[in-house]
């Protein structure tokens, strides 16, 4: 089927997982991606790579050979996009660094994702996935202050993952860029640095949510008549309906269900504690899914990955696809993510075997590249998106953050708020900046007109209310393209806009719950959330990707399209190191509050003074035998060598030990659990991934900045957040209706006092 990037040319020489994920991204959106190998194949044998490798092509080079070091650059030479993820100065040191292949190829597009940033003073330090997490507070258990003693480990690979998203989103920005007669650039999307956009709003507050009733949140884990576990979320969804299904509308009468007498009770709110954990061992977790399903509330069973892989929704949505590998037989993994539904993609085949391609590609090679192109090469534009205009009407996190990642390349983005939803916008001073602000009744007639007005000269909505609500409003797809044929609508939503589960509300915690995150973190115990809100952001981004896709293909054929992102289908993606369903599976990943690691040798471990990780691997341990206080390393495996390893680094600080590592090449890092640490160190600061700026109402607010580095189109964090509905005049200017500003505010069609930021 058709994709987006038909006849786009990759050459991946990634390893690991986040050059081989970037890979499959964008080979699922109809790239020709080469793989090269080294000899012996890929450096991780892991069954994910019958994921990550899927639709593409293979072949082996070794790169220290002269001969196939000059395929690789005749490859290279005739491609599009370049992909590695090694340490900076790596590929350059074996003649494939960015000015050789760029002087070769004006217009290929180079993207690297080391582990730390080639400026970074850590760049030499191997970006293993737990030095990563314990650089950027990803090591902080759920329930963890920031000063406590023990780290938990997630086997979720999700600095590489972060790394990836950003990679495709800046890879199809700066081929968007090349379409418009410039040249390709180079991009690096640290793995570090990408992970300050899975922090996102958790900066220096507390990122945990409440637990179970206290303070009359009613959101948390609940264990369930049958011992299983559901993630229970009251929120704002059919509350009342609930509570009729749930038969305890007799709990009224004593304040257990208003939140304003319990939070400001704290005998009623310890009472009503008592009571939910009462209630849901009345019932099975499936019993409490269905019943709160149909209540139109959210809830999940917190399912293992296992379970999900074959649940009828991850099945029926696509959130699960199987593919038939030549090595593992039917083998069920992640579906395509986004979805775009004139240009779908495909999983174009399974894996190749190694350099099952070599024949064909040789031929390619030795045919030599195509002629240089004569186009004119125009001057740099100063952001990729200039130009182009969005509709932000989402809330929360996910679809802001698609809205805020446009901005940062450039986009001009208006953000359209309901006046009535709520007093305060959630997370406004992180997602939104970079925005306009308008706060517009679309329930109006007269606020309605005012959308078709301003969509006359949009390019992109993006919107994530559940399927068929923004249709009630008249607002959707079909509405939409018949006046704007050519617009570029984006939603997104929990579970995916096809399946049983297209219409229920869902947030992160329950994408986490139903697709095996909390259970694999939580482990034999009380399922937990995993760090940060990863699939809020990853949808938000592989929502810009998307819409990144999108535009291409109108640059090329007039034609906009729909996509659909959800919290579902990333939480696959973010997984895709780990879900592969075939016969004779073991789920042996690192799972549990207890889990440091997933080795002996890649795995915290606590030092004289703190906690301190440890990255290698077995070829390593001659050289971490040379390290003083671990003489005689070398000669143990397994156990023995863990406890080996417990007991000589009890002895010594953190400080030292990173220190006596990093000189004999060994990758080592303290692990950092404070948020507040973590955004003010200098280096961060410097490099604008941590930024303090004046914000109307509320003085200094310090948020995220943007990851990636383009060389000629870079990303910026655009103005602050305004203040909420600030912008109604300038916005109702540049469609003629500046004058119509009071009366629109007396109708309350429009408001622009009233609604506040959130300290977010």
């Amino acid at each position: 089927m058709a994709g987006a990037l038909d006849g786009i040319k990759v050459i991946d020489f990634g390893q690991y997982v986040a050059g081989p994920l970037t890979g499959m991204l964008l080979a699922d959106q109809g790239a020709d991606v080469i793989k090269v190998d080294p000899p012996g194949g890929p450096r991780w044998d892991t069954p994910a790579n019958a994921t990550w490798n899927r639709g593409k092509r293979s072949i082996v080079l070794d790169l220290k050979n002269p001969v196939d070091l000059q395929r690789a650059r005749t490859l290279v030479k005739s491609s599009d996009v370049l992909i590695e993820n090694f340490r900076p100065k790596v590929m350059e040191r074996i003649g494939l660094g960015t000015k050789t292949l760029t002087d070769a190829n004006p217009k290929l597009i180079y993207c690297s994702m080391p582990g730390f940033a080639s400026d970074d003073p850590r760049s030499g330090v191997p970006g293993w996935e737990g030095i990563i997490a314990a650089a950027s507070t990803t090591m902080r258990g759920p329930r963890a202050s920031e000063t406590a003693s023990r780290p938990a480990y997630t086997a979720i690979p999700i600095a590489s993952s972060y790394a990836a998203f950003q990679s495709v989103v800046s890879i199809a920005m700066a081929l968007w860029v090349r379409e418009h007669g410039d040249t390709g650039q180079c991009i690096e999307v640290p793995l570090f640095d990408g992970m300050f956009t899975a922090i996102g709003g958790q900066r220096i507050i507390n990122p945990y949510p409440a637990m179970p009733g206290l303070g009359g949140t009613w959101t948390g884990q609940f264990e369930c008549k049958d011992g299983r576990w559901v993630m229970f979320g009251s929120g704002n969804t059919n509350f009342r309906e609930f509570v009729k299904a749930a038969g305890i509308t007799s709990w009224d009468k004593k304040g257990l269900t208003d939140r304003e007498r319990l939070f400001n009770d704290p005998e009623l709110a310890a009472e009503q504690e008592r009571r939910i954990i009462e209630l849901f061992k009345t019932k099975t977790a499936q019993q409490w899914e269905n019943l709160i399903a149909k209540a139109g509330s959210e809830c999940a069973v917190c399912r293992t990955s296992a379970e999900w892989l074959k649940h009828p929704h991850a099945r029926e949505s696509k959130a699960v696809i199987e593919v038939n590998d030549p090595k593992l037989g039917t083998i069920l993994q992640p579906g395509i993510n986004p979805r775009l539904d004139g240009t779908p993609g495909a999983v174009r085949g399974p894996a190749p075997a190694l350099d099952q391609h070599r024949e064909e590609i040789l031929a390619e090679i030795e045919a030599g590249p195509p002629p240089a192109s004569t186009d004119e090469i125009r001057a740099t534009l100063r952001s990729a998106l200039k130009g182009i205009k969005v509709l932000d009407l989402c809330i929360i996190l996910a679809g802001p953050t698609c809205g805020r990642t446009l901005a940062e390349f450039g986009a001009s983005v208006i953000k359209i708020d309901n006046p009535n939803r709520d007093t305060t916008i959630a997370f406004h001073n992180s997602v939104n900046r970079g925005k306009r602000s308008i706060l517009l009744d679309l329930k109006s007639d007269e606020g309605r007109d005012i959308f078709w007005r301003l969509l006359e000269d949009t390019d992109v909505v993006v919107q994530n209310y559940r399927k068929d609500r923004i249709s009630a409003l008249g607002l959707g797809y079909e509405e939409v393209r018949k006046r704007k044929p050519d617009i570029i609508y984006a939603s997104l939503n929990a579970y995916g806009h096809i399946g049983p589960w297209a219409d229920r509300p869902g947030h992160e915690q329950f994408a986490q719950a139903t697709t095996g995150m909390q259970a694999r973190f939580g482990g034999d115990g009380q399922p937990q959330l995993q760090p940060h809100a990863i699939n809020d952001y990853g949808t938000g981004l592989m929502g810009a990707y998307g819409v990144a896709l999108a535009l291409l293909h109108r640059q090329k054929t007039g034609e906009g399209q729909s996509l659909d992102g959800a919290l579902a289908y990333t939480a696959m993606t973010l997984q895709s190191a780990l879900v592969q369903g075939y016969d004779g599976k073991t789920w042996d990943e690192p799972r549990g509050q207890n889990a440091l690691g997933s080795s002996p040798l890649h795995r915290a471990y606590q030092a004289s003074d703190g906690w301190v990780f440890l990255g290698a691997r077995v070829i390593d341990l001659p050289a971490l035998s040379q390290v003083p206080g671990l003489e005689g390393v070398e000669k143990l495996r397994g156990d023995a060598l863990e406890h080996m390893l417990e007991g000589r680094f009890r002895h010594t600080t953190v400080e030292q030990w990173v220190g006596k590592l990093t000189r004999v090449g060994i990758a080592s890092h303290r692990i950092v659990t404070s948020n507040r640490e973590l955004m003010e160190d200098g280096w961060v600061r410097a490099h604008g991934l941590s930024i303090t700026r004046e914000h109307e109402g509320w003085g200094p607010i310090n948020t995220t900045g943007p990851a990636p580095r383009l060389s000629r189109t870079p990303v910026q964090p655009g103005r602050v957040a305004p203040r909420p509905g600030s912008d109604a005049k300038v916005i109702l200017a540049e469609i003629g209706r500046a004058n119509q500003l009071d009366r629109l505010v007396a109708a309350g069609v429009i408001r622009t006092e009233g609604v506040t930021a959130s300290e977010r």
